[in-house]
């Protein structure tokens, strides 16, 4: 009973009459004055009680379905050369396989024109190899011309020394006998002088006298000999002695020219052999060159978008052709945080995500309550902040969750929610109006090494 009428009932009614009537009693009895302070008592207790309940404190961010592996991410395909389209062998949506052709290209560059490139590389290659074995032979040669000059030198020198030998051998010798004539002379000498002495004494005769004049000349005769000859050998030694002296210049001239033109054609060698290795690699680049007219899918997957068109137009080196989706991929999705945020979220920390397509009812702070949500796990997060100025968080599936839909795309939309640490609300409201972030904490061990199990499985 509200009483708002202004018809009273006890005005209406015998209360003697009614007086033992249960129901009149309480309807007189209930009033809303009395009843205004027991209901905002409940009221109170129940906002006290709401107060204490536990609240899981989270961060929204907005991510974008991605693979979880870099090299099976959607990528471009470029030509490693400039070239001009020739041929299409694909189009947008085809399956290709890893090895498929995608398209062919033609030259381009003045300097690969011609077809008979790489056969003729290949004859001035051979050239050059016939070209190093003439060298290398010449090399020889050149070596063995100066083993047999140092031998005829050693030959000639000990030939000389021989000579030198008996020359001062037969020096030494017409040395004795000119001393002996000379001494022959001078004692034919003096037995002239006393001969001639006596004869004019007359003691001896003129004839005696002649006699000794002549064996005195004779004498004479003899040691001038004997003088001319060890003056000959003299001079001969002496000969042989500078042509001692001489063999070794004669021949160290003979033999450093002959190691100058060694070194000469090692040098030749070299630069045939560097040019030879030029060559090589010139050749390994024109066949290179030759298997890049063709461009071929990196791996298996789905061709979706085709930046080059068309025949004939002209593609450079490392530009964009094509766009390519590999098949075996798995997913992930890329979040972003603010800097403030980027301390509370650490490896393996929990992800609950709806995806674009997928309907679902998300409490954020009773993550028991959201419906439609996956989860997820944080398996690596970047070092430095992205163009946008916000930290990106990869985030891989939860294997102890319900799988992800099969029917994801990548690049579709997600909105993602990283629980944290659970607080009561009255705390979560008190941060909230005074702006503070939410509590920092790390996984226990425990955790720590489940995340670590189900990354590795």
């Amino acid at each position: 009973m509200l009483n708002i009428s202004p018809e009273k009932i006890e005005t209406s009614v015998d209360k003697e009459i009614f007086e033992n009537v249960l129901s009149i009693n309480k309807v007189k009895k209930v009033h809303f004055k009395k009843i205004r302070p027991q209901l905002f008592k409940y009221t109170l207790l129940f906002i006290i009680v709401i107060l204490f309940l536990p609240w899981t404190q989270n961060i929204r961010s907005i991510g974008y379905v991605t693979a979880l592996n870099p090299d099976v991410r959607p990528q471009t395909i470029q030509s490693v050369i400039d070239g001009r389209i020739e041929k299409w062998y694909v189009r947008e949506g085809m399956f290709v396989n890893k090895g498929d052709t995608i398209l062919k290209l033609s030259e381009i560059k003045t300097e690969y024109f011609d077809p008979d490139l790489v056969k003729r590389t290949k004859n001035q290659l051979e050239s050059k190899n016939s070209a190093i074995k003439s060298y290398e032979e010449k090399v020889k040669a050149l070596e063995n011309q100066i083993i047999s000059l140092l031998n005829i030198r050693d030959l000639k020198i000990q030939q000389l020394k021989n000579k030198l030998a008996q020359t001062k051998l037969k020096l030494q010798a017409d040395s004795n006998e000119y001393i002996a004539s000379k001494i022959n002379y001078q004692t034919a000498e003096i037995q002239y002088k006393r001969g001639e002495e006596l004869y004019n004494q007359g003691l001896r005769s003129l004839t005696e006298l002649e006699n000794r004049r002549v064996k005195m000349q004779e004498a004479q005769a003899k040691m001038i000999a004997a003088e001319n000859k060890y003056l000959a050998t003299l001079n001969e030694l002496q000969i042989v002695e500078i042509e001692l002296n001489n063999i070794n210049n004669e021949y160290q001239e003979k033999i450093s020219k002959a190691e100058s033109d060694k070194f000469a054609t090692i040098s030749a060698l070299f630069d045939a052999m560097a040019s030879i290795s030029k060559m090589e690699i010139d050749l390994t680049n024109y066949t290179i060159r030759n298997n890049q007219y063709y461009v071929i899918a990196p791996q298996s997957g789905y061709i979706t978008k085709a930046i080059k068109t068309g025949i004939g137009e002209t593609v450079k080196q490392g530009e964009d052709i094509i766009t390519l989706m590999p098949s075996n991929y798995q997913l992930a999705v890329e979040m972003y945080i603010d800097p403030l945020d980027y301390v509370l979220i650490d490896t393996g920390a929990t992800i609950r995500i709806q995806f674009d397509g997928w309907p679902a009812i998300i409490f954020s702070g009773w993550p028991g309550l959201t419906f439609g949500t996956f989860g997820g796990k944080v398996v690596a997060k970047d070092r430095f902040a992205s163009v946008n100025g916000k930290f990106r968080i990869l985030v891989a599936p939860d294997e102890s969750d319900h799988p992800w839909p099969k029917e994801l795309a990548v690049g579709g939309g997600a909105n993602c929610l990283a629980l944290l640490k659970t607080v009561p609300i009255w705390y979560e409201l008190w941060r909230q109006i005074n702006g503070f972030p939410p509590e920092y904490y790390k996984l226990n061990n425990t955790q720590d090494s489940k995340v670590k199990k189900s990354n590795k499985e």
